[in-house]
């Protein structure tokens, strides 16, 4: 019998979280799925060898789902105070930091602790470990809650955010630079936005070369699509060089009955996240998406797309500049497609930095990232 092929994971599914017990104003939470392992997803052709193994998970799914955990208890505070709607706060910047690589066939434990607060700012901590040996369950996914009690490694991310009340524009003040429509217009409608090759599951030139340019993979969230800049970065030095990445989530966050905590089975997953309209969910999948190939291009642009030795991700800034409802995704907003900019000011000491600019399909200029990472290739760094 052939096995059922199971479909790529929306935002609800990959980093839905469970809550656990906790004491006073600290709260902690549980992942449920496994993280993305990029590479996992690529077909070879016969008769070649992969070009690098990954054996971390997705740093983009500890990262953002650190930052909803961190959500999850604000609301659940502001709850227990009976904050107004209008009172409430959303995301304002999440700061990370990744100290060890992430383990997929386990699960992230999430501890958030509250550090300030006023009424219209508040900053939290949230840190993520793992436990030291892999899940109960031994199909490596779908973690029982009992992982929970499981021994403990050493924090493998941590994090500060920070959420702010939203406010109006002052005097409808609001300026930003021409929107990449606008400056990339004859690159960008030259066709469709799906007609462009799928960003790649390892963005790496010659493993591209060789498992081939169409390889969606199931990168989970939000489909993605790599636009062809190769014209236009001819003859750039690299801190002028642009990437562009064209996106949209892979199914509405529309809201998710919580399911009953099952009695009796530690194989079955605890209490499902309730999902709904709060916008601090797109914020939270925008900062995924940023987050991939970027410091993979890092090494295509700078000479090691065919001997890249490591890439990791040290610490990761991401910033809201505007209303946290203005990061919705809304599938009836223009064609739906947000733009992720890219670009590389700088490259030394064996490390790289990716900027980003998240541009909405209506150009506005909604979240930008800053990243800062390993980038070495071959023989310029220990493995």
């Amino acid at each position: 019998m052939t096995p059922v092929e199971e479909p790529v994971q929306s935002l609800q599914e990959a980093l839905n979280l469970v809550r656990l017990p906790s004491e006073g104003q600290i709260r902690q939470f549980m992942s449920t799925r496994a993280a993305y392992l990029p590479g996992s997803d690529l077909t070879i052709p016969a008769g070649n060898v992969r070009m690098i193994t990954h054996k971390a998970a997705f740093g983009g799914h500890v990262y953002a789902q650190a930052a909803l955990a961190v959500v999850r208890a604000w609301r659940e505070m502001e709850d227990e105070k009976g904050t107004k709607l209008s009172d409430r706060l959303d995301i304002h910047t999440i700061n990370g930091f990744f100290t060890r690589p992430g383990i997929p066939n386990r699960p992230y434990l999430y501890t958030v602790t509250p550090l300030t607060s006023s009424r219209t700012f508040a900053t939290l901590s949230v840190t993520a470990q793992q436990p030291s040996q892999p899940s109960t369950n031994p199909q490596g996914d779908h973690f029982p809650k009992v992982d929970a009690s499981l021994p403990l490694s050493p924090p493998c991310f941590t994090a500060i955010c920070s959420l702010k009340l939203p406010e109006p524009d002052s005097a409808g003040v609001s300026t930003q630079e021409p929107q990449p429509q606008q400056r990339f217009a004859s690159i960008l409608s030259s066709r469709p936005p799906s007609a462009w090759p799928p960003a790649p599951p390892v963005d790496i030139t010659g493993m591209v070369e060789i498992a081939g340019a169409h390889q969606a993979g199931k990168f989970p969230v939000a489909e993605m699509y790599k636009v062809d800049m190769t014209g236009y970065n001819q003859g750039r030095p690299v801190h002028e060089r642009r990437e562009l990445m064209l996106y949209r989530l892979r199914k509405p966050l529309t809201l998710v009955p919580a399911c009953a905590e099952p009695e009796g089975n530690d194989a079955e997953v605890g209490a499902a996240a309730v999902w709904d309209d709060d916008a601090n969910a797109h914020v939270v999948a925008h900062a995924y998406v940023a987050d991939r190939n970027g410091l993979l291009l890092v090494g295509n642009h700078v000479g090691f797309g065919y001997s890249l030795a490591r890439a990791a991700s040290l610490s990761y800034t991401f910033v809201v500049h505007v209303n946290a409802e203005q990061a919705v995704m809304r599938d009836d907003e223009g064609d739906g497609w947000w733009v992720q900019e890219m670009w590389f000011p700088r490259t030394a000491a064996g490390r790289g930095v990716v900027k980003s600019k998240i541009w909405s399909p209506t150009g506005v200029h909604v979240a930008t990232e800053y990243q800062d990472g390993l980038v070495q290739g071959f023989g310029l760094g220990k493995l």
